[in-house]
């Protein structure tokens, strides 16, 4: 079967990097990613991660500011390809590219639950218990297609939302990979989703960074941990800035004292329970443990954290 990818982030280069080991069963006719975009300190082009592997692998890979100009439907169309798989590609695709082609699209949702850019760590950051990727087909309503194929799974209370996204993106290959076979076989059924049902997930920016300590230590954790990488989640310590990365949340540890107050234990106070802090990040260093941090910092009881406006 031949097959266009079109693809960006990292959550599609393990379904590309399995389709193109597939090499009796699919044919990667042609990768289409996102221009370069400047990157690190000396802004410097840098392609996606997945026009980068694609180049080191000897892939066709095209990189168009606006895939629906003619000039690049005709090129794609050209490539002949069966069916199109989209994951993670950060631009629409118009009805002139998909005019009777099979088009599907990986999301890292149970859809209709977060469509959007921030599935992963919208579903994190409100606590929910699990999650999964949904292989849908295209429409021209955000994430709106028929569902074809979904695979759950839970949330871990550990888990942060780069380590969540990573596994999910492993989740891809297969549920990508039955579907395709379906549409071979002529198997396949798609299945509207329920409108009622559905939820939004809007890009993240880097003014949510921050948490409020006056609610449920489960909550506060499932925050912190779904800004993590990016935007991170930056709060003040005695008004000087730390960025909390990782935390363990005690639901029914009782304490009598103002949220964000750190305790006897050194836990922080929330609304109900506490947070022990398990890895944070002072301004212009590296991320380390609590322990590491209290080496040449000062984190002890009755500091109080808050919120950080601006963001992280």
């Amino acid at each position: 079967m031949r097959l266009v990818f079109f693809g960006s982030g990292a959550f599609g280069l393990p379904t590309l990097q399995f389709l193109c080991a597939q090499r009796d069963r699919f044919e990667i006719a042609l990768v289409v990613s996102q221009p370069d975009k400047p990157a690190g300190r000396k802004q410097r082009p840098t392609p996606t991660p997945v026009a980068q592997w694609a180049h080191e692998r000897g892939l066709a890979c095209i990189k168009p500011a606006r895939v629906n100009e003619p000039d690049v439907v005709e090129r794609v169309r050209s490539a002949d390809a069966q069916a199109f798989v989209v994951i993670a590609f950060g631009q629409k695709i118009g009805p002139a590219l998909l005019q009777g082609v099979f088009a599907i699209n990986l999301h890292g949702s149970i859809l209709p639950a977060y469509r959007g850019a921030a599935p992963i760590q919208r579903a994190m950051m409100d606590g929910a218990a699990s999650t999964g990727v949904s292989v849908i087909t295209l429409a021209q309503r955000m994430d709106a297609g028929d569902i074809l194929a979904t695979e759950s799974t839970p949330i871990g209370s550990d888990e942060t939302g780069g380590e969540l996204h990573d596994r999910l993106a492993l989740l891809g290959p297969a549920v990508v990979e039955r579907v395709l076979e379906q549409f071979r076989e002529g198997t396949f059924s798609p299945r509207a989703q329920e409108e009622s049902l559905a939820t939004m997930a809007p890009k993240l920016t880097k003014e949510e960074g921050t948490c409020r300590f006056d609610l449920p230590a489960q909550s506060v954790r499932a925050r912190i941990h779904g800004l993590n990488p990016w935007p991170g989640c930056g709060v003040l310590l005695d008004g000087e800035p730390v960025r909390l990365l990782r935390v363990r949340d005690w639901p029914r540890e009782p304490h009598g004292s103002a949220p964000g107050t750190i305790l006897d234990n050194l836990h922080v106070a929330c609304a109900t329970g506490a947070l022990e802090i398990l890895e944070l990040q002072p301004p212009n260093g590296r991320a380390m443990t609590l322990a590491a941090y209290r080496n040449g910092r000062a984190f002890e009881a009755g500091m109080q954290f808050t919120p950080r406006a601006g963001g992280a």
